[in-house]
């Protein structure tokens, strides 16, 4: 079955023994409820009214107490301990099993849509709303839970306690329960019309609240830009808008919930009155006993609990089903980047990187990349230029297959990336990328990340070569330091010293930087230029930049507009051609000859 057809039996099936135990302790604790008033029947009718015990009772009475009628009020009593205790104990049984379950399912659905997520390919998360995935591992899935470990053998219990007291109904009286079934319909067409309604409301409630965590994720995360703006009030006011909407959505939902309990209720005591009427006439006309109608209407009220627990757990089990659908829409999205049938292992790669005419558009209408032709050679340095928005970062995406290309093909030792299996691809690839992500970790373990089984000797070696060693030293607890989350503890040019470090200690043969030095001052540049140059020697790197301080280093540039490579060379043969490159080291060049004036004249 895929993953995208999960469906609740799935997750259900490693844990059928403890579910089978279960199901025998709801047998108990319905065979139970079917016994509790019985201990009543025989006191009002074999105590109080001296009516003959039927033979088989007879002898179970006088074998455990004895036959007078103070012997039979003493067993009564005890019934009703022993009936207690059994209940208590299939109670616990049921509710300890199906909670245990409950817990397990819920581990087991986490793991599955987090790890189907983490699949995912890019474009997914570019159209997915982060808080919404949020509230979808969190929320829905506690909801499936609840349902498992309160609801789904609680409907069995209700189910089968309803039979039984049927069945004992039917003995005891069939008119009786005829007239007390004439109010089932109503009932069903009640719970019914408003469990559909209610599953609607649930629906929308959840579209809610992930939008209200897609609002909070969001703010939280550009806190910084936030407060540089000053638009703290403006962020509350947003919250303060979707919370609305959301309390609005959710006391519709509410209303809806709170008319069915009521309109229950009026309808069971619609039935109740109709037996006790019947009921109370036939004991004046001495056709029945009191006892007997004592009886009747306690197992009647028996009868109506499985059916007004079913319809207050219409609840749970629209919300279960909402939150449900809402996690198999997310296991039944297929990742537009996968392994293909028949994909083998990457072997070691030298590292010669081709494209042949290779295009790529997010969205048909829209192309990025139009008829790509290049070769980087193993161990070569070649440097992406071009404006903001021309397709450079695209194309480099290609090289890991976090997209693949619509038209064309990406090689790589002039075999087709395709044809590898996507992690021993992304394993033989290491990236250096504008901005920084540093996990809520320690320093070492930060720069583990990029090989998990490195000694501590293969860390600090990575750190010294990425000239991050010095620093890290100065920390209160060196490499032991936990770094603030997204690394805000830590300078920019610290930052990307330890990404750095985290890909020198991968060292693979293909290298990717994205920006590597944007946004740092001159000396945490240096430091970084430093560091990349150790870290690119002998490896096939391909760098995006424009500080040409970078650019000028490459053996190859490759001027990139409109998604098509315009011109290539050396530094000094496009600065020569005159067109693209030529132009934006002119804009630069000036850009930064006007800022040394003006320094100068602020000297």
């Amino acid at each position: 079955m895929s993953v995208g057809k999960i469906k609740i039996t799935r997750l259900l099936r490693p844990y059928w023994r403890q579910l089978a135990v279960a199901f025998v302790a709801i047998m108990a604790e319905s065979a139970t409820d079917l016994l509790e008033p019985w201990p009543l029947k025989v006191v009002f009718d074999y105590v109080f009214g001296g009516k003959p015990m039927p033979g088989w009772l007879a002898s179970l009475v006088g074998a455990t107490t004895g036959t007078s009628k103070l012997a039979v009020l003493n067993f009564a009593a005890l019934a009703v301990v022993v009936i207690a205790a059994a209940s208590a104990v299939s109670t616990y049984a049921e509710k300890y099993l199906t909670t245990s379950v409950g817990q397990r399912v819920m581990h087991d659905l986490r793991h599955t849509l987090y790890n189907h997520i983490q699949r995912l390919s890019l474009a997914f998360f570019e159209r997915q709303k982060t808080g919404d995935l949020i509230v979808r591992m969190t929320s829905d899935i506690d909801a499936v839970q609840d349902f498992v470990s309160s609801a789904l053998l609680g409907i069995l219990v209700n189910v089968l306690t309803l039979l039984g007291m049927l069945g004992v109904m039917f003995y005891l009286d069939w008119r009786f329960t005829l007239i007390s079934l004439a109010v089932a319909p109503a009932l069903f067409i009640l719970v019914y019309s408003y469990t559909r309604r209610i599953k609607n409301n649930a629906r929308l409630v959840k579209k809610k609240e992930g939008e209200i965590a897609s609002v909070v994720q969001e703010s939280l995360s550009a806190v910084r830009l936030i407060k540089a703006f000053a638009r703290e009030d403006f962020e509350s006011r947003r919250l303060d808008k979707k919370s609305r909407e959301s309390v609005e959505m959710a006391l519709l939902a509410r209303s809806v919930k709170a008319k069915l309990t009521p309109l229950v209720e009026l309808t069971v005591a619609l039935g109740t009155c109709l037996v006790l009427w019947y009921g109370a006439r036939l004991v004046l006309a001495e056709q029945i006993s009191a006892g007997a109608l004592i009886v009747f209407i306690l197992y009647l009220s028996k009868m109506y609990k499985p059916m007004r627990d079913l319809s207050k757990m219409t609840d749970t089990v629209s919300k279960a089903q909402v939150g449900f659908e809402r996690i198999r829409e997310v296991l039944a999205t297929e990742s537009q980047v996968r392994d293909l049938p028949g994909a083998r292992r990457a072997p070691p790669l030298r590292g010669r990187v081709q494209f042949e005419h290779v295009s790529f558009a997010y969205n048909r209408e829209q192309p990025v990349l139009k008829d790509i032709n290049l070769v980087v050679e193993p161990g070569e340095f070649v440097a992406l230029v071009g404006p903001t928005g021309s397709g450079k970062s695209t194309l480099i995406s290609l090289i890991p297959r976090f997209y693949d290309p619509t038209e064309g093909r990406v090689g790589i030792d002039g075999i087709d990336i395709r044809s590898f299996k996507l992690r021993s691809l992304r394993d033989q690839i290491s990236y250096v990328l504008q901005e920084t992500y540093l996990f809520r970790a320690t320093v070492w373990e930060n720069i583990a990340y990029g090989k998990p089984t490195a000694s501590r000797s293969e860390i600090i070696r990575a750190a010294r070569l990425a000239n991050a060693h010095e620093f890290i030293v100065r920390l209160p607890d060196a490499y032991d330091t936990v770094i603030g989350e997204r690394g805000e503890t830590l300078s920019g040019g610290q930052r990307q010293r330890i990404t750095i470090a985290r890909a020198v200690i991968r060292d693979t043969p293909i290298l990717l930087l994205d920006e590597p030095s944007s946004g740092l001052d001159a000396e945490s540049e240096e430091l970084v230029f430093d560091a990349l140059s150790r870290l690119m020697e002998g490896k096939t790197s391909i760098v995006i930049a424009h500080r040409l301080a970078t650019v000028m280093r490459a053996q190859r540039i490759y001027a990139v507009e409109g998604g098509r490579i315009v011109e290539s060379g050396t530094h000094d043969e496009l600065l020569a051609g005159g067109g693209l490159y030529s132009r934006l080291y002119e804009i630069q060049f000036k850009g930064q000859e006007q800022l040394s004036d003006l320094k100068a004249v602020g000297d």
